[in-house]
């Protein structure tokens, strides 16, 4: 039997990965697909570094169309990352009739209608499962293993950088710009790792699962997000005391004709099992109304945990190439015809529990004056903790509360930051409870 065709554009970490993968795992593969996967070009504008991988003549190119235009390729791998020349060059295949696998979760975060519909066109598949969660089958779940649900809610830590940088200020201490400076030695985090600390990278994750979810397409800007690099050791050790660990949580909730979407630090009960997800782990909390609770946990990036992901994708979409099997399972999960725009509950009508941190004078009537404030914001308070005395100088003052519409609490802690026994700004990290069960 001929071998399967496939072509590689971006020959990076990942891509090195899938080489290595393909080569080392050839027999295993075979035996699963029944037939041989053949690499036949590798395209990237640098043919000439060492990638640790070794390449047989002739596969290296440094035109794409090489790939693009042999029709003996039946399956095009785009590990190009970024918007552009990724998306021309995903478009140009699927309209030579090529399938396609990515790892990009940018570009389908950001102009993924317009890609499936392409497909949809030429009927060809996209295989994606590396996009988001690296090697942790989130897309595979949310299309085929939870699809007679409705996903009442999921919830996800969805970057390694962030979680290794609180999960060590959590475990050993450390200053934020401290931990990420070890981030950025040990190849936990980018040079610039902007992307990750605040919570780019997470929206892109978030909002391909939404999609897949909710059957909805999904703007990107429309997710609210917060990143991480605001947090400090002192609220890492209030969170300790009260029963939590933070995380930078994504989540969904289904709100009726609405999703709540967002993405901030979070505090999680430390009984959780996303709480004790560290390092650069990954980890998915699923509620279907069927199913019940589902958690998948695993490498959520690096060279080979990826490739796994990207190299399953292609056997998925070789077994149906061999079966003459077209749109078995619909690219985003639901029939095209039945996918229509997202609306997001907006920020202000959100509900959720509070960690409050005040910079407060210490002096009598203090707690009575920021409590009534929050009191006639219709906010309760849950718990107080106050942290020493000092004469001159402030202290800090912790408070949790019960449920509050996060309007009104914007709304106590303007009024409250203007105080003039309030020294700076109030910090706030939400606390989830209700999404957890």
């Amino acid at each position: 039997m001929e071998d399967f065709q496939v072509g590689l554009i971006g020959f990076g970490t990942i891509g090195a990965g899938v080489v290595r993968l393909l080569r080392e795992n050839e027999y295993v593969i075979k035996k699963r697909f029944g037939r041989r996967i053949r690499l036949k070009k590798i395209a990237d504008i640098d043919v000439t570094t060492p990638r640790g991988v070794d390449v047989p003549d002739g596969v290296l190119t440094t035109d794409v169309n090489e790939i693009l235009n042999d029709p003996g390729i039946k399956v095009v791998i785009e590990l190009v990352g970024g918007y552009e020349p990724a998306k021309s060059f995903v478009l140009t295949a699927i309209s030579n009739g090529k399938h396609i696998v990515t790892a990009n979760k940018a570009l389908l975060a950001t102009h993924g209608a317009e890609i499936f519909n392409a497909a949809n066109e030429k009927n060809v598949g996209i295989g994606f499962e590396a996009s988001v969660g690296g090697t942790i089958p989130v897309i595979k779940t949310l299309k085929e293993s939870l699809a007679a649900n409705n996903i009442t809610s999921f919830l996800g830590i969805m970057n390694g950088t962030c979680n290794y940088i609180l999960s060590t200020m959590t475990e050993k201490g450390g200053d934020f710009s401290e931990v990420l400076k070890k981030a950025k030695k040990l190849g936990f985090a980018e040079a610039d790792a902007t992307f990750d600390i605040e919570g780019i990278d997470t929206a892109h994750k978030l909002a391909i699962s939404v999609s897949l979810a909710y059957g909805k397409n999904v703007k990107l800007d429309a997710i609210y997000r917060e990143g991480i690099s605001k947090i400090t050791q002192n609220d890492i050790e209030f969170a300790r005391e009260l029963g939590y660990r933070v995380k930078l949580l994504a989540i969904a909730i289904e709100r009726g004709d609405a999703v709540e979407a967002r993405i901030h630090p979070t505090m999680i009960p430390h009984d959780h099992l996303l709480s004790s997800v560290n390092s650069n782990f990954n980890a998915f909390h699923f509620n279907g109304d069927a199913s019940g609770p589902v958690f998948l946990y695993g490498q959520g990036a690096g060279m080979m945990p990826t490739a796994s992901a990207v190299v399953s994708d292609i056997i998925d979409i070789g077994r149906d190439c061999r079966t003459g099997i077209s749109g078995r399972v619909p690219l985003r999960s639901f029939q095209e015809d039945d996918i229509d725009d997202v609306t997001f509950l907006p920020m202000d009508d959100i509900v959720t529990n509070y960690y409050l941190r005040f910079s407060a004078v210490d002096r009598p009537g203090v707690l009575s004056k920021i409590s009534g404030i929050l009191g006639t914001h219709h906010i309760s308070i849950a718990s107080v903790i106050q942290k020493g005395r000092k004469k001159e100088g402030a202290v800090p003052v912790v408070m949790t509360t019960h449920e509050a519409r996060e309007k009104n609490m914007r709304q106590a802690l303007e009024e409250i930051d203007k105080l003039d026994i309030v020294l700076d700004k109030t910090v706030l990290i939400r606390i989830e409870n209700g999404a957890l069960v």
